[in-house]
């Protein structure tokens, strides 16, 4: 590969990535907002929320993980030791933008009267950590980023979602679960799509004679 043009092909590879992702990040972020709805008519108590956070925020990690050290391995020679820190540091740093900062950007935005910042790898870390680890492992010897992607994206909204309906308690408004909305979004789009596209693909050697082209196909080619 010309090295004068691989910072260009990373560029149209990092949009080409993202425009294909974005289905699933629009159809996580409408499936946010009608369970956030549901959890007002149903009048579903703060505690629940609070486990059910607990739950989809370490299975979240684990996919962001996966998915974001297979789109390093796919697009760059294989190294293990560096795929594992692209890994890590990807899912857990931007998991926890995603799942935790931003819905509580909005809690503070919005007022809610519980709100409040929780950081997984930091207070459940014996959970959080090994399984971002696990996420890499895997990656390793199963790079597949299409069907995993999908499965980040929805756990990422729904953990994004616990987290800020937590902070709401009782009497969730129409109001609410619409301003939530748009926080939700950016806690989907923006860290999602770059801890999984953007952050593996800018530390991506580039490939020579790889082949088809690697990523969310189905049919994604194994490492040479």
């Amino acid at each position: 590969m010309n090295p004068d043009t691989y910072p260009e092909n990373k560029i149209r590879e990092i949009r080409r990535q993202l425009h294909q992702h974005a289905p699933f990040t629009i159809l996580g972020t409408i499936s946010g907002v009608l369970i956030m709805a549901a959890i007002g008519v149903l009048d579903i108590s703060r505690e629940v929320s609070g486990f059910l956070f607990w739950a989809f925020h370490p299975i979240h990690v684990l996919l962001s993980a996966l998915v974001t050290a297979a789109m390093f391995s796919l697009h760059s020679r294989p190294r293990f030791l560096k795929t594992l820190i692209i890994g890590f540091l990807g899912s857990i740093g931007i998991a926890t933008l995603s799942d935790s900062i931003i819905p509580f950007i909005g809690e503070w935005l919005l007022r809610l009267p519980n709100r409040g910042i929780h950081i997984g790898f930091i207070e459940k870390w014996w959970l959080v950590n090994p399984l971002a680890l696990l996420g890499v492992v895997i990656a390793w010897f199963w790079p597949r980023t299409r069907f995993p992607h999908a499965g980040h994206v929805f756990l990422s909204t729904w953990a994004s979602m616990f987290h800020m309906t937590m902070a709401i308690g009782e009497g969730l408004t129409p109001a609410v679960v619409i301003s939530a909305g748009v926080f939700l979004f950016l806690a989907v789009w923006i860290p999602c799509c770059t801890s999984d596209i953007v952050f593996p693909l800018l530390f991506a050697e580039g490939r020579e004679n790889r082949g088809p082209e690697p990523g969310i196909s189905p049919g994604e080619q194994k490492r040479k």
